[in-house]
């Protein structure tokens, strides 16, 4: 076993939190280790998640967009096409974008180990290589952020063939005809609106009587319409008894109610679950949380003042952008450097179809917290662009205090909302008025008009 000098700093997992964690570390004129049990730089948001889906999201809209235009274009899509060919662009977008970040890391001199880390104390990791050979290291700092990898159910046997998770799911060879979804959150609903925008016929299960239960409900309607505008189906408010391959040509869904369900394929995609079983922290003096997650306080520091933890190991929100923030506010207050403020009105992007995103106070929490609410509706088939470019299934929301002054929220639910919701999101820091909105002179015709319509909406609503 090799023994080294200590770092001043050792990151475990590459993944969003983790690489920048390493970054500002290294560019403080640090000495860093950066430990990753895959080969590539990136984790699970590279290579399994945030940019596979998001990419398959973005053929089946260029598809749409064919299919929409049959006066120019005859345009069918084979019954038999191969999920390959939906996501000709996907090598190419992560290899590009693994290759920046390994190019990052080694532009400033980032020590990489690869291999799987685990603890034998408060200052020391093991890595143990794929070649067997265990490596031992020191740091004066650590940073956990190795993700967080899909929820097995135990009553749901995962074959990764037909009963999929969310990382197999993209390891189909042909679209099915009809996949049944197990869950109401953010990657079903993302897979789900993907797939039925793709002919596919889906069915969504879950307990709640409304998928992405957290957002303003008038988001969820519109994304529900939409859903089932394409041939999709939400079933809310059903507990699962049991899912099984048949072994020949259907996957069968039995519920407590009775109801059965059939499907070509399944997805299962019912949480996550951080990866930290194999990490022994233990052995650092940390213990992990009823929910199997790493407590943290708001600077990411555990319990071990040295030791921090950042991303999906230590729960919500589990956005690769605030997991990003995390590793770096965490290795700035290790290393006793300024991060600046702390963030706030941290916006909310959902990739469904349509996107959906918020920042600020829903129409029940501005009541809730200020007494009351005034509210502007903006639909994008109001827009000039939202007509132009065929866009017309869109809502933006301005949520306002009772008098229609000052801004509170901003919900939309529409192709381009997690652009646009930025706009609102710098409102929000700098604590404008509604009016603001009305005063000044947005690009005609951009999407971004509807800010202005929203707020005329909420003035026509002030008391005289």
């Amino acid at each position: 076993m090799n023994t080294s000098s200590p770092y001043d700093l050792i990151v475990i997992g590459s993944g969003p939190a983790g690489q920048k964690s390493a970054i500002q570390g290294a560019k403080s004129g640090k000495r860093v280790a950066l430990i990753e049990q895959n080969r590539e730089v990136g984790g699970a948001c590279v290579y399994q998640g945030t940019i596979p889906s998001k990419t398959l999201r973005e053929s089946a809209l260029q598809m749409v967009q064919f299919l929409q235009a049959t006066d120019v274009f005859e345009f069918r899509m084979r019954d038999d096409v191969k999920i390959s060919t939906l996501m000709t662009r996907l090598d190419k977008v992560v290899r590009a974008h693994g290759a920046f970040m390994t190019e990052q890391v080694a532009r400033n001199g980032i020590e990489r180990y690869h291999g799987r880390a685990q603890f034998v104390s408060d200052r020391e990791v093991q890595v143990k290589g794929l070649d067997g050979v265990t490596r031992s290291i020191r740091g004066n700092h650590i940073v956990i952020a190795t993700g967080s990898r899909p929820r097995v159910p135990a009553h749901i046997p995962i074959d990764h063939e037909h009963i999929l998770d969310s990382d197999s799911i993209l390891s189909l060879i042909y679209l099915p005809k009809s996949l049944t979804v197990l869950g109401g959150g953010v990657i079903a609903c993302e897979y789900a609106s993907i797939f039925a925008l793709l002919g596919v016929q889906v069915t969504m299960i879950d307990t709640a009587d409304r998928p992405l239960k957290f957002l303003d409900q008038e988001l969820t309607d519109q994304f529900c319409g939409a859903f089932e505008k394409t041939g999709g189906h939400y079933h809310g408010q059903q507990q699962i008894q049991s899912a099984q391959w048949d072994g020949f040509s259907k996957v069968t869904t039995h519920l407590e109610n009775g109801e059965i369900f059939e499907s070509e394929k399944m997805l299962v995609a019912l949480g996550r679950v951080a990866n930290i079983e194999h990490l022994a922290i233990q052995a650092a003096g940390l213990e992990p949380t009823p929910r199997g997650l790493i407590s943290v306080n708001e600077q990411c520091q555990t319990t071990v003042p040295h030791i921090y933890a950042v991303g999906d190991v230590i729960g919500p929100p589990s956005l690769a952008s605030c997991s990003m923030e995390q590793g770096r506010r965490a290795v700035c207050h290790a290393l006793g450097l300024d991060s600046g403020d702390a963030p706030e009105h941290i916006p909310m992007g959902i990739y469904t179809i349509p996107e959906m995103s918020s920042v600020g106070l829903n129409e029940q929490e501005a009541i809730d917290k200020c007494g009351g609410a005034l509210v502007g509706r903006a639909r994008f088939h109001e827009i000039a662009r939202g007509q132009i470019s065929g866009m017309t299934n869109g809502l933006l929301k301005l949520v306002a205090d009772a008098e229609g002054e000052k801004l509170l929220g901003v919900h939309i639910v529409g192709e381009g909302a997690t652009e646009l919701i930025h706009i609102g999101q710098m409102g929000l820091l700098h604590h404008i008025d509604i009016d603001r909105f009305i005063e000044n002179i947005f690009n005609f015709p951009t999407l971004a008009e509807a800010y202005r319509v929203a707020a005329l909406d909420i003035a026509k609503q002030r008391k005289k």
